[in-house]
């Protein structure tokens, strides 16, 4: 991934309905309603992930009005999920309008996991919620028993953007796999 040049080469799985929307219009803005259609039962799962993230994220790029949530793309191809008949944008971006994040830590997001500073920390909170009684840490988000965990849970999420400014001068070293958050796809940016 090469950042010097203000530039970052993205892959991102887009729907027809996004291409479409780049071609006719220049720019595609995604919203809440399409994560609600797209994940339908499970829509809270990904909107409580999703909700988190723009609450962060937007204190690192700007948010435009028009957007709800961000578009995902990867730095390298292979980490591209080409299920569901999506088909791959290649883009180049301005390195401004990307927020930088190891995948694997959305990952924990997604699963609605807490995101210690380090293994050992992971760990150790895993140790805690056994011992209240709690299956997975899921179960202390989305349900209203738990509130202190739940909280220490969603603010552990602001580590998710813990790599962004090193990602940003190219140093990739603590991070495994580069995921970036775009506000929007721009069709300037297709490559």
């Amino acid at each position: 991934m090469d950042t010097e040049r203000g530039f970052v080469d993205l892959y991102s799985p887009q729907a027809e309905a996004v291409w479409q929307a780049v071609e006719s219009e220049g720019t595609a803005f995604s919203r809440r309603e399409y994560v609600r259609k797209k994940y339908g039962e499970s829509a809270v799962i990904f909107l409580t992930a999703y909700d988190a993230y723009v609450r962060e994220a937007e204190k690192i790029v700007t948010r435009p009005d028009e957007t709800a949530y961000p578009y995902w793309a990867f730095a390298s191809e292979d980490m591209v999920d080409r299920s569901g008949g999506a088909r791959v944008m290649r883009l180049r971006v301005p390195v401004s309008e990307a927020v930088f994040f190891d995948q694997y830590d959305w990952y924990k997001v997604l699963r609605l996991s807490y995101i210690g500073e380090t293994e050992a920390d992971e760990e150790a909170f895993l140790r805690d919620l056994q011992m209240r009684g709690i299956r997975d840490s899921s179960e202390a988000v989305l349900k209203p028993f738990y509130p202190d965990v739940k909280r220490t849970i969603v603010s552990s999420w602001k580590r998710l953007f813990r790599h962004d400014a090193d990602i940003r001068r190219g140093d990739m070293s603590d991070v495994r796999a580069v995921q970036a958050g775009l506000w929007c796809i721009k069709k300037e940016w297709l490559i």
